[in-house]
């Protein structure tokens, strides 16, 4: 949600390093009234950062000092979820049922959803009845969801009110509330009818209805869409919030932009992750190393069995290679050529998937297109190569003609099939982020040297 607190000011530049080594110093001398003022006047994002980069004991000394302020539940919900639940684990459950209490019921429902059950269902226990009525609403929800991204905590009028009616429930309320940037008008028992910005309301007369001043076409999301998609709607209307409706149309929420900014940076998070084979869990750096080795090593084993593939290749053309040494010199630059390719290919493909950028009703242009940009960019290193070959190994004479056909061919066949890989994907509803990294670079490893000696078979006359 939106910090309504806008008196802490958020670090720019060097004063984040500048803050950390004077908590620390402070912490060391046991300045605990310093430090406590020190905190209360910073903003909880910077607490936060600043905490990731304190040692396991200046986090235990220094957090429990936060824990004696306001801000832990802010402080709490900034935090990367492997810290945070280290930390709630240290509190008693009547403790945190206090600090959720102040807390917006968005971020009290995220935080109950990542801490472990057994201490949830205690938290639950000294929870009032409202606060755990409206947590437990958002927790019915998928968290990678609309209804699970959205805060209930917003201002809705009736159609029927006036402009200062509307502004007198806007001054009474607006401080418990969310955003109110849009106010959302409703009719038939919370039905979304309408909406209109904060300052279209004040410039129309007082007595006119808001149903005659609305706007009854509403950009709107159900509960159950997906994250990404609310983001894409975000994005493309550029909207600083949008309203979640039940399958009933009734307004039950509304998804604000500083969620989606969070969303966006997971989700590209994630894909990066994927793309280079290293899994898709967002806090890999907070892991062990014996953690994220296990993360990481499945997705090696594809390279892995490509190595494995190209050796056992490389050694059925062993005859081959005996009579011409000079090919093996190149057998790094054909395999890295079109592994590369491939990789920006498959990248470019995937982003333009997420940002809606890629019309997947007019697949055969994108391949073709990039098929293109591999016959264009496999000329040209093909006749680099094929010259340089030429030159530095006058025997065999075709040697360079080999060597420019191979690049030539593992850049077309490359861009193709790192192009075609995550289109199929998609179009099977798989992630298309998983086609990239290991998977595409090893298949054109493969069928890259398997290229290359073949050409050199056939010319050379081997």
């Amino acid at each position: 949600m939106l910090r309504r607190e806008s008196t802490k000011r958020e670090l720019i530049g060097n004063e984040g390093m500048v803050l950390l080594d004077m908590i620390r110093r402070l912490n060391r001398r046991s300045a605990t009234g310093h430090l406590l003022k020190l905190i209360e006047k910073t903003h909880p994002a910077d607490t936060a950062w600043i905490f990731r980069h304190l040692t396991e004991k200046e986090r235990s000394e220094i957090f429990s000092i936060i824990a004696q302020t306001k801000m832990i539940g802010e402080f709490l919900s900034e935090l990367d979820d492997a810290i945070m639940v280290l930390l709630v684990q240290q509190l008693t459950p009547q403790y945190m049922a206090n600090v959720i209490a102040d807390m917006a019921s968005d971020d009290a429902a995220d935080i109950l959803e990542a801490i472990p059950e057994e201490l949830a269902d205690e938290i639950r226990k000294y929870m009032e009845k409202k606060d755990l009525e409206e947590v437990e609403g958002l927790l019915q929800y998928h968290p990678e969801s609309a209804g699970g991204l959205m805060s209930p905590d917003f201002l809705s009028l009736e159609e029927y009110l006036t402009v200062d009616e509307s502004i007198a429930i806007i001054q009474q309320k607006s401080e418990e509330l969310e955003m109110v940037f849009y106010l959302y008008i409703t009719h038939n028992d919370g039905k979304l009818a309408g909406v209109i910005s904060l300052r279209q309301l004040l410039m129309n007369s007082p007595k006119r209805k808001l149903k005659d001043i609305m706007n009854p076409h509403v950009i709107s999301v159900s509960t159950d869409t997906d994250q990404g998609e609310v983001a894409h709607v975000v994005s493309q209307y550029n909207i600083l919030a949008v309203p979640v409706v039940d399958s009933a149309y009734n307004l039950v929420g509304i998804v604000t932009v500083d969620d989606i900014i969070d969303v966006i940076r997971e989700e590209a998070t994630e894909e990066f992750l994927q793309m280079a084979g290293a899994g898709k869990d967002r806090e890999i750096l907070l892991k062990s190393t014996i953690d994220s080795a296990a993360l990481r090593a499945p997705w090696l084993f594809a390279s892995w069995i490509g190595g494995v593939m190209a050796m056992i290749i490389i050694g059925t053309f062993e005859h081959e290679l005996s009579q011409v040494l000079a090919l093996a010199s190149f057998i790094p630059i054909v395999m890295g050529m079109g592994g590369n390719i491939a990789t920006q290919s498959s990248t470019i493909i995937v982003r333009g998937m997420a940002t809606g950028r890629v019309n997947m009703s007019a697949l055969w242009n994108v391949i073709f297109k990039e098929m293109r940009v591999g016959v264009l960019l496999g000329v040209l290193y093909g006749l680099f190569l094929g010259v340089l070959a030429y030159f530095v190994h006058h025997e065999p004479k075709l040697l360079g003609v080999v060597v420019g056909l191979s690049i030539f061919g593992s850049m077309v066949m490359a861009a193709t099939i790192g192009t075609v890989i995550p289109l199929i994907l998609k179009r099977f509803g798989i992630d298309a982020a998983i086609a990239t990294g290991p998977f595409v670079t090893t298949a054109i490893d493969i069928v890259g040297v398997l290229m290359y000696f073949y050409v050199a078979k056939m010319l050379l006359g081997l």
